[in-house]
């Protein structure tokens, strides 16, 4: 078995509440609450979620934009969480990030040839000669054109300023790429297109990826395999077609009764949710799911189920499903 060459263990986050006039410490938000996965070179790992689950905290940690409350991310043989900064802004030569937005994330004042440049001048990579080239080639690449080097990023429609992003991203050659919801913020058409060039690049340039998203449709479509998240804490880890085809934990099985079939004679019954996701500043005991669960046992409510794997490859963390419970 080859080693995966990303390995999270027990990553944690938790953000302090502060109240009062004194600003007193009054708790903790568990943004992200023991969240363990691996990625093996080459594939792409998708991690869904509602908004607020903890998945682009998740996303940031490992590449140590937020720093983690406690856990361990093994990056290609290296600890990253222990290493000093100087270290880890080495690491992050190998790692890369694309941002939700694209306007947010890509300075306005700079043109789109200093954009890409960048990357190259901070990790000294290159003379001044090979970054242009470089940059050129990678404009080409993302199938933009290298007369746009020289124009600034709100001449770009949001398609195209993604594209640049992804240009950036690849800049330093990295060997992951950590795309948090790159497609959200542009047009259903458009997004096709990016899903597609990520798809391209990931062969020609033999790229991993985890890919964060809250669309369960636009995972299927790029994932080999797909964890789901639910307040701060994975609940089902799965191939792509194991997932899809079979989803376990009842939360999964939830958000996909809500995902549209483009088969207008084929009647899925939707399972609707009761009440509202419950604060991550205060979450249920046991499950944290047990407080919307249509199979909930009295179990749920104080233990908190480990994430296991009950089929070959396909974890889940589900009472239904742990040996204790059915025996």
């Amino acid at each position: 078995m080859t080693k995966p060459l990303l390995q999270v263990e027990g990553l944690k986050k938790y953000f302090p509440i502060h109240s009062g006039v004194l600003g007193k410490q009054s708790g903790y938000v568990k943004a992200v609450d023991d969240v363990s996965f691996y990625v093996n070179e080459g594939e792409t790992l998708g991690i869904v979620g509602e908004s607020g689950c903890g998945k682009s905290t998740t996303g940031r940690m490992l590449m140590r934009l937020l720093e983690p409350t406690e856990g361990k991310v093994t990056f290609d043989g290296k600890e990253l969480t222990s290493v000093s900064n100087t270290a880890m802004r080495k690491a992050r030569r190998e790692i890369q990030m694309v941002f939700q937005d694209p306007y947010a994330s890509l300075n306005p004042r700079h043109t789109v040839e200093k954009i890409l440049m960048e990357p190259l001048i901070v990790h000294n990579i290159g003379d001044k000669e090979s970054r242009k080239k470089k940059v050129y080639d990678f404009l080409e690449i993302v199938g933009l054109s290298s007369y746009h080097a020289k124009r600034y990023p709100h001449q770009f429609s949001g398609g195209q300023r993604q594209r640049i992003g992804i240009a950036r991203a690849l800049m330093t050659n990295p060997k992951l790429i950590i795309a948090d919801e790159p497609v959200s913020a542009l047009d259903v058409s458009i997004q096709a297109q990016v899903l597609n060039l990520m798809q391209d690049l990931q062969k020609e340039l033999k790229l991993t990826y985890i890919f964060i998203a809250h669309d369960l449709g636009v995972v299927r479509h790029i994932s080999d395999r797909v964890g789901v998240m639910y307040l701060g804490k994975m609940a089902e880890l799965a191939t792509s077609e194991s997932l899809y085809a079979e989803p376990l934990h009842p939360y999964t099985k939830a958000l996909l009764s809500a995902v549209p079939v483009p088969d207008p004679a084929f009647k899925r019954e939707q399972i609707i949710l009761e009440g509202d996701i419950p604060s991550p500043s205060n979450p249920p005991t046991g499950c944290t799911f047990h407080t919307r669960c249509p199979f909930r046992m009295d179990v749920c409510t104080t233990v908190v189920p480990k994430l296991e794997e009950v089929k070959p490859s396909h974890f889940v963390a589900c009472h239904l499903y742990s040996e204790a419970v059915q025996h």
